[in-house]
């Protein structure tokens, strides 16, 4: 911990040089992991990391320096190199530094450091053996957990220290099924802010890893995808992937500022089809992505992104802000420690829900693909175009979800692909992920209901869909 006469000190230090802002992050963090292999532990342990990192900003300058000596000696040293990347005369001197009230968006939980090893374990196993023993074909499964307990302290030169205590955990089952030279993985992992108590009585992990084990198996005998232009229905919860990669990265300040974006200066246009409104909301309690505060202490918010189609608004850091004449920040600079500089970052994204059950959707589409789940995939900030493999998909007939499909990828742009959705669910639900960008890798959800998109490119090695 640092001290405020210390914190004081090491900001007008930053400060000597003409900067107008300087900050102080401060993070302890303390991580856990288990894995279980079979019905063995092959890893069981965790660390500490306590760091500073210390910010200059002068106009549209950054500056940017991290250690993990948090000494007076060496946060001065850092603190004087960094001002040397400007040149000027002081302009502001902190004097002093006042605890700000943080309103509390995350309910106090049970504490991940009072969970024995050995309930966790016993939890692991359970979900290892019930996926190992359900088919012979499948060769490994591998399970686990991780939790991680972060507090931090930030110090800025507006006279301003915040406190925030984050606890994130998560369960992870991963297997591989093997036949006749063909392979088929599978991955689920569901995070929480709740506590522990999240995965032994709000989901049940038996259940989970039983259909992880079912769909693999699935989708390991699943004919291969058909390719072409043609709809796509895309489930729920992880299908808003497509959203968070295509769209999302791309309504943040760190390419919007600089007109990198493809929907820089579109405020107020309609880039999606009417049915589609869209949220960054970082105010949901306990959520994977949520926190009380950014990492640079201002208060998270739930952000409308587009409103029937038209583009309403962006995710702005303070920093950001300066580039973006008429923007305030609104609660979404993230970072993922001290040693990265904070910017503009999703929380918890999401497609709104829609007025259609997805029974309906279903059964108002005549010919699709239906993609449930997806793995990984790229895409191009400066053009929106995107790329995405699937995991999980059936076939769509008259109607009805015929047979499994495998080897599906989906291929587009952000611009088009908003405007051919023409049919939004009502069963929002989130997936759990992280997300890397400039500022690190960090806990997101990306999220969404059944969504049903009129057309668009389907990569494949199926043939025609209307063969099927």
């Amino acid at each position: 911990m640092i001290s405020k006469s210390l914190a004081i000190e090491v900001l007008n230090a930053c400060l000597a040089t003409g900067g107008d802002f300087a900050e102080i992050f401060f993070e302890n963090t303390v991580s856990h992991g288990i894995q279980v292999e079979g019905d063995k532990v092959e890893a069981c342990g965790g660390n500490t990391i306590t760091g500073v990192g210390l910010r200059i900003l002068k106009g549209l300058r950054s500056v940017y320096g991290h250690t993990n000596d948090i000494t007076k000696k060496s946060l001065l040293s850092l603190a004087n190199d960094l001002s040397k990347s400007f040149e000027g005369k002081r302009v502001l001197s902190v004097k002093e530094l006042k605890q700000q009230k943080v309103k509390r968006i995350n309910k106090k939980i049970e504490s991940y450091q009072n969970v024995k090893d050995s309930e966790i374990i016993d939890l692991l196993k359970s979900a290892t053996s019930i996926v190992s023993k359900h088919d012979p074909r499948i060769v490994r499964v591998i399970s686990g957990f991780t939790w991680d307990i972060q507090d931090v302290v930030i110090f800025n030169s507006e006279s301003k220290m915040f406190k925030d205590h984050r606890e994130h955990g998560r369960f992870i089952l991963q297997s591989i099924a093997f036949e006749n030279g063909k392979m088929e993985t599978r991955f689920d992992g569901p995070g929480t802010q709740k506590g522990f108590e999240f995965f032994t009585k709000e989901i049940d992990i038996k259940a989970l890893a039983k259909t992880h084990a079912e769909k693999l198996i699935l989708m390991l005998g699943a004919k291969e995808c058909p390719a072409g232009k043609f709809p796509v229905i895309i489930g729920n919860g992880w299908g808003g992937v497509i959203f968070h990669e295509a769209c999302g990265h791309q309504l943040e300040a760190t390419s919007v500022a600089k007109g990198l974006s493809v929907f820089s200066g579109k405020i107020g246009q309609q880039i999606a089809n009417k049915c589609v409104t869209a949220y960054d909301d970082g105010t949901i309690k306990n959520e994977w992505g949520s926190n009380n505060i950014d990492d640079e202490g201002q208060a998270n918010n739930k952000n409308l992104l587009i409103e029937k189609g038209i583009l309403k608004g962006y995710l702005v850091d303070p920093f950001g802000s300066r580039r973006m004449e008429g923007f305030k920040p609104n609660g979404c600079s993230r970072r993922e420690s001290y040693k990265y500089e904070p910017t503009s970052r999703m929380t918890n994204t999401y497609i709104a829900p829609g007025k259609y059950t997805p029974e309906e959707i279903i059964k108002n589409t005549k010919l699709a693909v239906y993609m449930v789940s997806f793995g990984g995939g790229s895409v191009d900030p400066s053009t929106g175009e995107f790329n995405f493999g699937c995991s999980e998909a059936y076939l769509v007939k008259d109607g009805k979800i015929c047979e499994p499909l495998r080897g599906a990828t989906l291929i587009g742009k952000a611009t088009d692909i908003l405007f051919h959705i023409d049919m939004v669910g009502n069963d929002l639900a989130f997936g759990t992920g992280m997300c890397g960008s400039q500022s690190g890798s960090i806990p997101v959800n990306v999220g969404q209901p059944t969504i049903r998109v009129d057309e668009i490119t389907v990569g494949g090695r199926g043939g025609n869909i209307n063969e099927l």
